[in-house]
């Protein structure tokens, strides 16, 4: 029994740490999404490219870890608005296959340029002295990084749910995500809305891949590897919620790291049925709202 208590808590722990990776990631790729109705397949590119930036950063040139993954956010913010601006916005009014396939077309463009610069190998990953070892608490030991991952994600998350409810800039999201037309109607600068979240969202996932880089390993197969999973996120959560893809998120990290743990052999299985299940009862999301 003490063991199984043990794996129980371990398994918790692990899966915490690692849903709060996947929603950082994801919950960009929901409001995007849900405010601006474009099939982002490529948000995976943003994360991955967050990942090889910060590694880049520290392993090439030194740079410190906070600083590294600093550069991450704002350097992966930066470009996506000029990819919005060049490419995204020509394709908002395009059907969703038009879509699908540009992003695709960006994921295959990503993965060969990724794989040309850094070769096919997961890129290592060289943690500072103080974010190693363990860490001991109620009579258990835990991985030093992986209790700041949690409390540092807690600390984003905290801070985009202020900024999406109890600011200027969130109120005009919402009120883009809810009535877009109405928003424009009432002066809302709807393309420079979405400029902003577009970044926002972007260096949101760039700093999950960076942050999540020695969980999620970074290498050129990345976006399409996870980009199942960040779509499962928003999908069960539901597009254009904070709420939702946060509770997916969870439920995802602790379920995926369970069935590793205790039935590797199954391996996704138990999500993907689960998913299915979910999408069927409710096809807009656990926390989406009926068309």
């Amino acid at each position: 029994m003490q063991d199984f208590l043990s794996s129980l808590v371990s398994v918790a722990f692990h899966g915490l740490a690692y849903g709060m990776i996947l929603y950082v990631i994801s919950v960009g790729l929901s409001v995007t999404m849900g405010l601006m109705g474009f099939v982002n397949l490529a948000h995976g590119v943003f994360a991955m490219a967050g990942g090889y930036v910060m590694l880049s950063a520290m392993n090439s040139y030194g740079v410190s870890f906070p600083i590294a993954v600093a550069t991450a956010f704002i350097a992966v913010a930066v470009a996506s608005m000029v990819l919005e601006r060049l490419l995204y916005s020509r394709l908002y009014t395009a059907g969703e296959l038009d879509q699908v396939l540009f992003t695709i077309g960006l994921i295959f463009m990503s993965v060969a340029i990724a794989r040309l610069v850094y070769g096919t190998l997961p890129q290592p990953v060289r943690l500072p002295d103080y974010l190693t070892g363990q860490l001991h608490f109620l009579g258990r030991d835990f991985p030093a990084y992986r209790v700041f991952l949690i409390l540092f994600s807690i600390s984003i998350i905290g801070l985009l749910w202020f900024g999406v409810e109890r600011t200027r800039w969130g109120a005009m999201v919402r009120a883009a995500v809810d009535y877009r037309a109405m928003a424009q109607s009432v002066g809302i600068n709807t393309s420079r809305l979405f400029t902003l979240t577009f970044a926002l969202g972007s260096g949101l996932a760039a700093l999950g891949g960076a942050l999540g880089a020695e969980i999620i390993a970074i290498q050129p197969t990345y976006p399409f590897e996870h980009l199942v999973f960040f779509l499962i996120v928003v999908a069960v959560g539901g597009l254009g919620s904070l709420r939702g893809p946060f509770v997916a998120a969870l439920l995802i990290g602790v379920t995926d790291t369970a069935c590793k743990y205790w039935v590797p052999e199954f391996g996704a299985f138990f999500i993907f049925s689960v998913t299915i299940a979910v999408l069927l009862w409710r096809p807009e999301g656990l926390f989406g709202r009926a068309a």
